[in-house]
């Protein structure tokens, strides 16, 4: 069973951050100029970060197994999915990076292979435990939002390097999350994926039906198998309809009473701005669009005000800000990248141990989902616009 913790708001102290939009640049080569340097200070940082993670993450284990946090005060020797993959999108995310090299690939294809100690093929459907499976771990429930992260990561790598085994894995994983849908029509918002499968919880949840809606659309744009788009639009439908509140973001999810939960977490606000705009793309329909442009205007006037941005954890930031990325491609908007370089900047000024090149953004040890969520966001900010279209 993946354990449930709780989120802490006290973050180290510092100004606002800044998330309005710079001046523009008034030539075409001065504005080339400075979203290159910007890249390759993005490239550096990401890549001395993720040194880092490997430096202070690794178990020692051969096949790459991570801590969950250092330094680690767990029983369990190895982290649980959930942080690994956030790890695993930053070595794929790196590994995009134009000109990373064949070092970075195999580091990608490193942190890729291990995922197989997580898979449980005993289930029907299939799909990844939240632990290690024997003999390693002692395996546990699955979620669905956790599968769903590595369905769309299989993605994003399947469009770097064409590998068709990670396409396949994709489709596997969307089955499970189909499998995951509420069919009981006597519950209050009838449908909706499940967050988990472990008995402890009967919640549906904005993050186990958002990224569902995500990787079948993708899965429609790579396939035109329609059964993936039908699911996809039932997914986001059902979250719009159950989830989305009166100021414009999505709140977190809704138990079998009808309780809803309304903290407004990035991440839910990413992974639905995201599906709109794959929506889009996989059927040309504006209002999908318009949705997204939408949440992600309203997103970042609120996360903008009371230093609410700052206030998230980093782990969902990154997913929100790649969100903001893949609405970009296929509608352009410089806020969005100027609001992570801020984040970026702020982060590594206030949160950073230059020493060891960790980040401490609470007190305590250093959570690998951190870490690993400033390598995701400093990776992306080396991506050239033009690359968008491959993110997952």
């Amino acid at each position: 069973m993946r354990r449930k913790f709780g989120i802490s708001t006290q973050r180290i102290t510092g100004g606002l951050l800044a998330v309005g939009m710079l001046a523009a640049l008034h030539t075409p080569a001065a504005n080339a100029k400075a979203e290159a340097v910007t890249g390759g200070q993005a490239a550096t940082r990401a890549q001395a970060s993720y040194q880092a993670l490997n430096k202070y993450f690794e178990t020692g284990q051969p096949q790459g197994l991570l801590l969950e946090e250092y330094p680690n005060t767990h029983s369990n020797p190895y982290s649980y999915i959930w942080p690994y993959s956030q790890a695993a999108i930053a070595a794929e995310n790196l590994a995009g990076i134009p000109g990373s090299g064949r070092k970075a690939d195999k580091e990608a294809q490193r942190r890729l292979d291990a995922y197989e100690l997580y898979w449980n093929a005993t289930t029907t459907p299939k799909g990844y435990d939240s632990y290690l499976r024997p003999p390693l771990g002692q395996g546990g429930d699955k979620f669905y939002d956790d599968n769903e992260w590595i369905g769309l990561q299989l993605i994003q790598h399947y469009q770097r390097t064409g590998d068709r085994s990670s396409l396949a894995r994709a489709k596997e994983i969307f089955a499970l999350v189909v499998h995951g849908w509420d069919t009981d029509p006597a519950h209050p918002c009838a449908g909706g994926v499940f967050w988990t499968q472990a008995p402890w919880s009967q919640d549906r949840n904005t993050v186990s039906n958002g990224p569902g809606a995500e990787l079948g659309a993708h899965l429609y744009l790579l396939t035109r198998d329609k059964s993936f788009l039908t699911w996809a639009k039932k997914m986001y439908d059902w979250t719009q309809k159950c989830m989305l509140a009166p100021n414009g973001l999505y709140w977190d999810h809704i138990d079998l009473a009808g309780t809803v939960e309304k903290t407004q977490w990035s991440y839910n606000q990413g992974v639905m701005l995201g599906a709109g705009a794959l929506l889009y793309k996989a059927t040309h329909d504006q209002k999908y669009l318009k949705d997204a442009k939408a949440l992600a205007k309203a997103s970042l006037a609120f996360y903008g005000t009371e230093d609410r941005l700052w206030k998230q954890p980093t782990r969902f930031n990154a997913i929100y800000f790649k969100n903001l990325l893949i609405l970009d491609s296929v509608a352009h908007d410089r806020s969005y990248t100027k609001v992570m370089q801020a984040y970026s900047d702020r982060a590594w000024k206030e949160a950073r141990d230059p020493a060891t090149g960790l980040f401490h953004f609470v007190d305590g040890p250093v959570q690998l989902l951190e870490q690993s969520g400033m390598v995701q966001i400093d990776a992306l900010l080396a991506w050239p616009r033009s690359k968008y279209g491959d993110l997952a």
